[in-house]
């Protein structure tokens, strides 16, 4: 055991905040370590509270050391993993063999348990949806105490609830998910500059017609209301054009310290932004390009979240309808920039059709990823960007929320309380909590 069930730890989500005091407690051995906590946590990259106890000094699981693959069929590519198994892990081991995780988040440093309480996407999700669709079962340590296990035909609602239910319909212990065969671990990417960003919208679903994977990187500070950006687009390259081309994962380094709440200022994001822009030029970039700089490009470095400060930082996601105009897009930049805040960086993705997920966060429609320094303005920014997305018919992601409040997320999201009804029939003393599910859904402290 990594740490005894007596032993305090500061814990945070990635945004580091909100900071909390807690007791986490880590063992490969996940069924025993879950009996008596209230929720478990993975690498706690969520960026909020959705990973951090209810109150301060609650008992909760860590499961990364519950890491080990349980079976893999090399014939189907299904996969069974305990909860702790990371698609860091996951993808060193299995893309050499010709598989890879069928969707991911811009980060590896996942687990099997953080991607089915997230329902994570990706860049493929006008494509391929949310990881659980690709999910096949899961076994669930519920909140009676009894261990479970759930399918899509067997005991389905505890199944969909759990996808994307932030881990509060119970412990998840095990995963089995369907991989992706790929012809070469090597991706042919391209990338394309765009002037603004009615022309970065139409290039962006335009693309989705015959790219796989596509997302856009938007200038938030150097634009102005142009909204110039990249375009970037993918897919897997053929043996061929790949031409037996080793692949080797790149070092990894570590950022070494937090930075003071000043070295990071808009005036350098914008000669930042400005050189990315000039050394990319106007013209279109084709090369066959390494998985981990495509799917992950900050994960070479190590604990990137500490150049926010101590202060910490905030990433406001949500999804919007699809608009002929681009009006409602600017007006939520028009918001943050009336707060005084500066959109350090801007990430949009097409997104697909809702999933089968009961509080997954995708729906048909734009999704704007805003990351911004924490500051003392930073509620009145995100509760003015709340009511735009809430008349709007949009959402919030929960799994990078950390400010929104109750009556803004009970107008998104009608799902809450039938969320919570199958949450009660498995758990109907309500021992399974969060920090979010007492800000967001009626939980006890």
């Amino acid at each position: 055991m990594d740490r005894g069930p007596g032993a305090a730890s500061v814990l945070s989500g990635w945004g580091r905040c909100p900071v909390v005091d807690g007791h986490e407690s880590r063992s490969e051995d996940l069924p025993a370590l879950t009996r008596d906590v209230v929720l478990t946590r993975g690498l706690g990259r969520s960026y909020g509270d959705a990973s951090l106890p209810p109150f301060a000094g609650a008992p909760i699981a860590g499961s990364r050391l519950a890491d080990r693959v349980i079976h893999f069929d090399a014939r189907t590519g299904i996969l069974r993993g305990e909860a702790g198994l990371t698609l860091r892990d996951i993808n060193r081991l299995f893309l050499p063999r010709g598989w890879f995780v069928p969707v991911t988040p811009g980060t590896s440093f996942v687990t099997l348990g953080g991607a089915v309480a997230s329902d994570v996407h990706g860049k493929n999700h006008h494509s391929a949806g949310t990881f659980g669709r690709h999910v096949r079962r899961l076994r669930v340590r519920v909140g009676s105490g009894e261990i479970i296990d759930t399918s899509p035909d067997l005991e389905p609602d505890l199944f969909d609830a759990s996808i994307g239910g932030m881990g509060l319909t119970g412990h998840l212990l095990d995963v089995e998910v369907a991989m992706k065969p790929v012809p070469s671990p090597w991706i042919e990417g391209e990338t394309e500059y765009v002037p603004d960003l009615e022309t970065l919208l139409a290039r962006l679903w335009d693309d989705g017609r015959t790219w796989p994977y596509t997302l856009a990187w938007m200038d938030g500070i150097g634009g102005g209301r142009r909204g110039r950006g990249l375009l970037f687009r993918g897919r897997w390259a053929d043996a061929d054009a790949a031409g037996g081309r080793p692949l080797v994962w790149p070092r990894e380094i570590t950022l070494p310290l937090t930075l003071p709440n000043w070295a990071v200022t808009p005036f350098g994001m914008r000669w930042f932004n400005e050189a990315v822009l000039l050394r990319h030029g106007r013209r279109i970039r084709r090369e066959l390009t390494h998985p981990q700089t495509f799917f992950y490009p900050l994960d070479t470095l190590l604990e990137w979240n500490r150049v926010y400060g101590p202060r910490g930082f905030t990433q406001y996601q949500c999804v919007v309808p699809r608009r002929d105009d681009t009006a409602l897009y600017h007006k939520l930049f028009a918001t943050v920039a009336a707060h005084g805040a500066a959109p350090y960086i801007i990430v949009i993705k097409d997104l697909g059709p809702e999933g089968r997920g009961r509080m997954s966060f995708p729906k048909p429609g734009i999704t704007f990823n805003i990351d911004l320094p924490v500051a003392p303005g930073t509620q009145a920014m995100v509760d003015a960007l709340n009511d735009i997305v809430a008349a709007e018919g949009g959402r919030v992601y929960l799994a990078k929320d950390a400010f929104t409040r109750a009556e803004h997320y009970r107008a998104m999201d009608p799902r809450i309380d039938a969320f919570n009804a199958i949450r009660r029939r498995y758990d109907p003393e309500g021992r399974i909590r969060s920090a979010l599910s007492v800000r967001l859904l009626g939980d006890r402290a």
